[in-house]
């Protein structure tokens, strides 16, 4: 079973997140990227994704709302840079702290018929890293690979 690992390490502004998969780097960037198929594993288990926008090429925007028994929480950003099944830079916000706003680069790495992603989310502060890693986001990334991974299977 593949684990998903983030890192935080204590005073950097850094979390970083590794995760692989079972997958060709071209089906996992697929499945991170095409609109009808992010809510199927995007968010915390009991969880359901609408996407608002979604258009993952350079200068594009996406936004999206999770909908579970606690209420909704909204995400929005755009997209940097995109090179189709290596590399995706975007921003990320949520809703709940408009202020705290982080870049993320994703890499997809080709392990001979398997992925690896890594995510490297840089944050304006310490206090607005450590914000994030507070609002529970461990439990939501964990459950959306583990997610993801089902995907791929199928």
């Amino acid at each position: 079973m593949n684990e998903t690992t983030i890192t935080a390490q204590p005073g950097t502004p850094f979390i970083d997140i590794v995760r692989e998969f079972d997958a060709p780097p071209a089906l996992v960037f697929r499945a991170w990227t095409d609109p009808e198929l992010v809510p199927q594993w995007l968010g915390a288990s009991g969880t359901t994704t609408t996407l608002i926008e979604y258009e993952v090429v350079p200068g594009g925007r996406y936004s999206y709302v999770h909908r579970d028994r606690a209420g909704e929480h909204g995400f929005r950003g755009v997209f940097h840079t995109v090179v189709a099944g290596e590399r995706i830079v975007q921003t990320f916000q949520y809703d709940g702290r408009p202020h705290d706003v982080s870049l993320e680069t994703l890499i997809f790495e080709d392990l001979g018929g398997r992925t690896r992603v890594r995510t490297h989310a840089v944050f304006g502060s310490v206090d607005s890293r450590d914000a994030m890693i507070e609002s529970g986001m461990e439990h939501g990334v964990r459950d959306s690979m583990a997610r993801l991974d089902r995907l791929l299977t199928r």
